[in-house]
């Protein structure tokens, strides 16, 4: 009880480990939200942290013990690479730091797990960033599958038709690498509507996947995907998910949902499809709710609402001492899935048992 309180009167400070772009929609974020006070940033290039630092107003921190050892900082928000997420969490854990993680949390179940272990026995939270499941039509089409609405789900099927240009990969050399980036189209770009997917439907049972590197080059990872999945409710989904598709404004990334007594289209997180053989007074005004920048064309202009409702769930967690809605065994369902395209993929679009 005294945790409780003493957590929920505190401002909480916040460190930003790696200062990249996404350092950035963390900071936006954090600055709306209440009580809690960005305190200081590292990134191993300390002319970055200082210059992101000067940015915030914040301490900037020469190395990882700086950050780590700062007593008036209580989480850390990893924004580090893809496939180096781990070490820099082991040290929060160590240092009893909360952490929060970018996504995916890492590019290995081995790692994932890992991580998984040591916040828990370490007694820290680990909070994971898929903010498109805080959107309001994600929202609206989870509670119409959780209470049944669209009887049994038959088909699903998830698009991400993005675009990337050769000069985003040049751009950083782990881009693109499997070591750093932990994939492509599907680990870095489709991952927030893979997670949705299995947010949506549940456990996997089975997929198959083809993948190749069809309009990039210099990079080891793939730029298009496509393959299905068949979920142990019985739902079958497509998925195919890119970053060749060129178009002036992006297209959105889109999943659909259809079963015996409902059907709906989210695209992004707009509803343009939500309709029931039993209709609710309230269904029509779920359609067409406007989410304003999802990344398709530049990930610098992914709006930055989405991870502020995700930093606050997973704060409102650490202050109350409860599991964070994304935590990382969350975190690790849609890393999980897309290893199991890729490895279908690896063996010609074997199917792969979950």
């Amino acid at each position: 009880m005294l945790y409780g309180l003493h957590m929920a009167l505190k401002t909480l400070g916040i460190g930003i480990w790696g200062t990249g772009i996404i350092a950035e929609f963390h900071a936006q974020a954090l600055r709306e939200i209440p009580n809690v006070k960005l305190i200081a940033a590292y990134n191993r290039t300390p002319e970055k942290a200082r210059t992101f630092s000067e940015k915030y107003k914040i301490s900037f921190a020469a190395t990882p013990e700086e950050l780590l050892n700062n007593p008036a900082i209580d989480i850390i928000c990893l924004c580090t690479a893809s496939g180096n997420h781990l070490e820099p969490a082991l040290a929060c854990a160590q240092a009893g730091k909360h952490v929060i993680v970018e996504k995916p949390i890492e590019v290995t179940l081995a790692r994932c797990d890992q991580m998984i272990s040591a916040c828990h026995q370490a007694g820290v939270t680990l909070g994971g960033i898929l903010p498109r499941r805080f959107g309001h039509g994600a929202v609206a089409l989870k509670s119409a599958i959780t209470t049944g609405r669209f009887g049994q789900i038959t088909l699903a099927s998830a698009i991400i038709p993005w675009w990337r240009s050769q000069e985003y990969y040049d751009s950083a050399a782990w881009r693109g690498t499997q070591k750093l980036d932990g994939g492509g189209a599907l680990m870095n770009q489709g991952i927030h509507t893979i997670d949705l997917l299995v947010w949506l439907l549940g456990p996997v049972k089975r997929v198959s996947a083809t993948m190749g590197l069809v309009a990039h080059k210099n990079i080891e990872v793939e730029d298009i995907a496509t393959g299905w999945i068949e979920f142990t409710n019985g739902a079958r989904a497509t998925i195919a998910g890119t970053t060749t598709c060129w178009s002036q404004n992006g297209l959105p990334a889109e999943i659909r949902i259809h079963g015996t007594t409902g059907s709906a289209i989210l695209q992004d997180d707009k509803l343009i499809t939500f309709e029931f053989n039993e209709s609710q007074p309230s269904d029509q005004s779920q359609i067409g709710k406007i989410t304003q920048g999802a990344g398709a064309n530049d990930p610098k202009a992914i709006d930055t609402k989405w991870h502020k409702t995700n930093l606050e769930e997973i704060i409102g967690a650490i202050r109350e001492n409860k599991k964070p809605s994304v935590d990382g065994i969350e975190g690790r369902k849609a890393v999980e899935l897309i290893l199991a395209l890729y490895q279908s993929a690896q063996q010609n679009g074997l199917p792969i048992n979950l």
